[in-house]
């Protein structure tokens, strides 16, 4: 079943020169909150300051980073396991793994894949394919750990799945972008630093991370950044606590309806979210 296989290439190898710049593909993984849907929204006030370093300190799936284009990011996440596929993306990863939509393969890779965090082996390109392959198999595309940082998502029962081996095309679009995986109040801001921040919702599904995320690091996120003097956009449901939160700070307030293309509990029903704007006009 493990035996190493490579498919050819079908993916389009970019070049890192500016004629070319603007051909960036789709983010590499499914990611539950994922805000490609707020491009459209985030882009008017991202073009008068494109020349800024952008900052995710809650980087995700990195749908929002692609989208913006920028020519520097600092990209940060608490996952330690996306933030190790993003690096290999960044080195040039080709799979080697053989990759099938069965619960046979779902569970003997998750398997494989809790027993190198064991063994300290979480940061391989080994460990970063088979990251790849639960987020894609996995049930409803969640990344979820329980307290003793084991991977717990159940098998997805997808029909179909296209799976990817070559990543070659990541290579030259992270090229400038940093990638951290520290807490986000050690991340070292420039002051003309552009940050969007995208802390997991504020809800009672936050087992992102096998520490998970309360309230008390939802107001330290709120007010880290009201102390930032560049631009921010901070983006959360917009629950009442965040709304009270956000406005005692002086955040300046929109509200959008968000798609829910993929939930913890399968709920497609909009959900009002919030974005939350400093030092921007």
């Amino acid at each position: 079943m493990a035996t190493p296989f490579q498919t050819p290439s079908t993916t389009k190898k970019i070049a890192n020169t500016p004629s070319n710049r603007l051909v960036i593909p789709k983010p590499p993984l499914k990611w539950a909150g994922g805000k490609r849907w707020q491009l459209p929204y985030l882009r008017p006030y991202w073009e008068a300051q494109h020349h800024r370093r952008l900052v995710e300190p809650f980087c995700g799936g990195l749908a929002v980073t692609i989208g913006l284009r920028p020519q520097r990011a600092l990209l940060n996440d608490i996952n330690p396991h996306l933030i190790n596929f993003y690096r290999q993306l960044k080195r040039g990863l080709i799979s080697q793994l053989e990759q099938e939509n069965t619960s046979e393969f779902f569970y003997a890779y998750r398997r494989q894949f809790n027993q190198l965090l064991n063994e300290g082996k979480g940061d391989t390109p080994e460990a970063a394919e088979i990251f790849y392959y639960l987020n894609r198999t996995g049930f409803n595309g969640l990344c979820r750990f329980n307290r003793s940082g084991k991977f717990n998502v159940p098998f997805g029962r997808y029909k179909k799945i296209n799976y990817r081996s070559d990543f070659l095309e990541y290579q030259s679009v992270f090229a400038s972008w940093e990638f951290l995986n520290e807490p986000f109040e050690k991340l070292r801001l420039q002051a003309e630093d552009f940050v969007y921040a995208d802390p997991p919702y504020d809800v009672e599904f936050r087992q992102y991370s096998k520490d998970g995320f309360d309230w008390t690091q939802q107001e330290r996120t709120a007010e880290w950044l009201a102390e930032h003097p560049g631009p921010v956009i901070l983006s959360n449901q917009a629950t009442p606590r965040i709304k009270k939160l956000y406005q005692s700070l002086g955040y300046k307030l929109t509200f959008l309806n968000a798609p829910r293309r993929i939930s913890c509990t399968g709920d497609r029903t909009p959900a009002p979210e919030v974005l939350a704007i400093r030092n921007l006009p």
